[in-house]
């Protein structure tokens, strides 16, 4: 039997907006509201974040704070790292902005190098810019290109400077690995708002996008399915959820909504389905705003499907 172990990360170094890292309390708010003693219940173990560098000038303009980020990180594999080896625990990390994902993934190939990770990353974005391409030098949009090892020079528009290479470089190779994933072993689902770099890398690689055309076709169940028949190759796997999958009208808790997403209850049960799985090995949940939500909304949103998971976790595994 599988224990939940619950692992905070409230940082927002990776956000163009502040508050994400006021996410995971909000989850928490919504909990108490609910009457519901489920933060009683999981372990619970908070990472130390680098918050303080918000109130420094920023220095590395192609990627914003990334020594932070990078210290974050590195915090966050370690622990997600433990968590894995100690046993029969099932990580949940919740965090602030998506860069801690790299951390998070990292921590799961440390702990298990010899093992081929599947990534399914439900997004409305597709978070695959480098210091060379990013628009916005934003590293939340930056994550899957870290753990990719991906530079994508062939649509660099940036000349970063040499420290902020250098970082970029430790980042990549967190943990001593890199590539983390590759692209056969990563697909999207409710994917939507991406630039043309992005687009050039998710088209090059064939990358498997499951679209809301198709998802509202088929049915979340189905998807559920199908991601995981792609992922076949993969010894385990791994899913991120992004609030901004979620259409714009529900995920107004969240920095960079985006129209034409899933609704909260597609997303609850497309997650539930997907944990029917044995393989699935963690489950990442980022990017709650509570300052731009109103009645803590989102929070709400997140925390049921929060639950509806945790329960399929601890009745089936």
């Amino acid at each position: 039997m599988k224990t939940i172990k619950l692992i905070e990360v409230k940082s927002e170094l990776g956000a163009g907006t502040r508050g994400a890292s006021m996410g995971p309390d909000a989850i928490k708010i919504a909990a108490l509201d609910f009457g519901s003693s489920y933060f009683k219940k999981h372990k619970t173990v908070e990472v130390l974040n680098e918050n303080k560098l918000l109130m420094e000038p920023i220095v590395h303009d192609y990627a914003k704070r990334i020594k932070g980020i990078l210290s974050v990180c590195d915090k966050v594999a370690k622990e997600v790292s433990k968590t894995i080896t100690e046993g029969k625990n099932f990580p949940i990390v919740l965090a602030g902005d998506h860069s801690t994902a790299i951390g998070t993934i990292s921590g799961l190939k440390i702990a298990m190098p010899d093992k081929r990770i599947g990534v399914i990353w439900i997004d409305a974005h597709a978070d695959m810019h480098s210091p060379y391409t990013t628009p916005s030098g934003n590293m939340h949009g930056m994550t899957l290109a870290a753990l990719l090892g991906e530079d994508n020079m062939t649509n660099a528009v940036n000349k970063p400077d040499e420290e902020t290479v250098e970082h970029w470089n430790q980042l990549k190779n967190l943990g001593g690995i890199c590539p983390k994933i590759n692209y056969t072993d990563l697909c999207f689902i409710a994917l939507r708002d991406f630039e043309p770099q992005e687009d050039h890398l998710i088209k090059t690689n064939k990358v498997r996008i499951f679209n809301l055309a198709e998802i509202r076709r088929k049915a979340v169940e189905r998807i559920a399915i199908e991601s995981l028949n792609y992922l076949d190759q993969c010894d385990v796997v791994y899913i991120s959820f992004d609030v901004d999958s979620m259409d714009s009208s529900i995920s107004k808790g969240t920095g960079t909504p985006a129209p034409q997403g899933i609704t909260e209850k597609e997303a609850g049960n497309l997650i539930y389905y997907l944990l029917r799985s044995r393989k699935i090995c963690c489950l990442e949940m980022v990017e709650i705003n509570p300052t731009l939500d109103k009645e803590n909304l989102m929070a709400e949103n997140a925390f049921e499907i929060l639950l509806k998971a945790s329960n399929q976790i601890t009745n089936d595994f």
